[in-house]
């Protein structure tokens, strides 16, 4: 992996007041879960790219929401979403629509395909994740469900 790696810049368990041995445990975290996040971004619908995918879920969690917000939302500049939006309506994924109480503006709507695509592309990251987890032995299993719930409590902050 170029550029990766696994060792903690100097003083951090210092200027943060955390040991050694969970800096360097947060620093493996955060490998572990970035090389996951890579490898379930693989596995997503055929014919959409990585980018496409997740501007697709965004456009459904987001609802209706402007170029802009949605370029927010992804962290690209807005000619590049304006690109990435392009393909999705080419593909029948999604719609543009005019605001209706300001003409200028466009919004993004997903459309019925856009649903399906993206169940579809959840299913195959599930199998994807459910055939890794089929190697491990059950204690491993579990193990992980442990893992899972403290991961979950990480994300929200509890």
């Amino acid at each position: 992996m170029s550029g990766e790696t696994a060792t903690v810049a100097p003083n951090f368990s210092d200027a943060v007041g955390i040991s050694a041995g969970e800096a360097e445990l947060a620093s493996r975290l955060r490998l572990a879960v970035t090389r996951l996040h890579r490898r379930l971004r693989q596995q997503g619908p055929p014919g959409l790219t990585p980018s496409q995918s997740s501007a697709l879920a965004s456009i459904e969690k987001l609802g209706s929401p402007t170029l802009g917000v949605l370029a927010a939302r992804e962290s690209v500049q807005p000619p590049s979403m304006t690109r990435v939006v392009g393909g999705l309506e080419g593909q029948g994924y999604v719609t543009r629509v005019v605001d209706s109480s300001d003409r200028r503006v466009a919004r993004v709507t997903i459309t019925d395909a856009g649903h399906d695509v993206l169940r579809q592309g959840r299913s195959i990251k599930n199998a994807f994740l459910a055939q890794q987890l089929h190697r491990l032995t059950p204690d491993e299993r579990e193990a992980l469900g442990d893992l899972t719930e403290l991961l979950e409590r990480l994300v929200d902050g509890s």
